[in-house]
């Protein structure tokens, strides 16, 4: 699925979501330093993705882009050498974002470099999903045997560009859509459902290794609940034969953003 333009620079400090003891499967809990820094003391955040996500998983972000003279990996820099600043900027907080997630699970820093489709590569045995829009960056991470996949997404809380929804949902989800608005129209539907599908593409991608676009994807959003149920168009095969038809989800609204997470548990 494509995604949104996004730009910005961030303020604000850099806060650890942690999940809560037990829960979780791995290597014991070890906080390693390293030249791309180390965590900040936990601090809880209801609205953040930690509201969205198993408490198996960790999830960082923060409000502000990694300042000048904090390291970074050299593999990462040399990623983006010849991109604008801007693109730099983000680039490198979210991967410190995706280090201090790593960091709450007990993993030291590594690098975080995109593979062929520009997904994250993350360090075996882990699972994860970063997200990046104007002002905020994220990242949210599991170990695989907690978690088969996840995803996030990240958008500011506005409408989508006028004549874009065709593109992102179909005319039942449209019309589902009309029925939201009229009930809460406070709340962009039209930008959730894309967040939404955002989600799902960066859950489903890492399993099936192909693409998914957001008409092979019909969602259902539970404006009471905070959550969506996702039947896919495409399915993909576990190795066991069962086949991955569906995905469900969380969404919220708060910090004029729009926060969106998928998680495919394990077999």
């Amino acid at each position: 699925m494509p995604t949104s333009v996004r730009s910005g620079a961030p303020t604000g400090p850099l806060l650890l979501r942690p999940a809560p003891q037990g829960g979780r499967t791995g290597p014991p809990d070890r906080r390693a330093r390293s030249d791309a820094g180390s965590p900040p003391a936990p601090r809880p955040d209801p609205t953040g993705f930690a509201a969205l996500l198993p408490p198996s998983a960790v999830s960082a972000e923060t409000f502000r882009d990694l300042l000048y003279g904090e390291a970074v990996f050299p593999e990462e820099e040399a990623v983006v050498r010849g991109a604008v600043e801007a693109r730099r900027r983000e680039f490198r907080t979210v991967r410190q974002c995706a280090r201090r997630a790593l960091g709450g699970l007990g993993v030291p820093p590594v690098p975080v470099l995109p593979g062929p489709r520009r997904e994250p590569q993350w360090p075996p045995g882990v699972v994860g999903s970063m997200t990046h829009c104007a002002g905020y960056r994220a990242a949210a991470v599991a170990y695989g045997g907690d978690v088969l996949s996840l995803g996030i997404d990240a958008e500011p809380h506005e409408a989508l560009p006028e004549g874009m929804l065709p593109a992102v949902a179909g005319p039942e989800e449209a019309e589902r859509l009309d029925l939201l608005y009229a009930r809460l129209p406070q709340v962009h539907w039209d930008r959730v459902t894309f967040s939404a599908k955002e989600s799902v593409y960066k859950a489903w991608f890492p399993l099936a290794r192909r693409w998914l676009g957001f008409h092979d994807a019909s969602l259902i959003l539970d404006p009471d609940r905070e959550s969506f149920e996702v039947v896919l168009h495409r399915t993909h095969e576990h190795s066991d034969g069962r086949l991955l038809d569906s995905m469900s989800g969380r969404w919220s609204v708060a910090d004029d953003l729009i926060r969106t997470a998928v998680v495919v548990p394990p077999l």
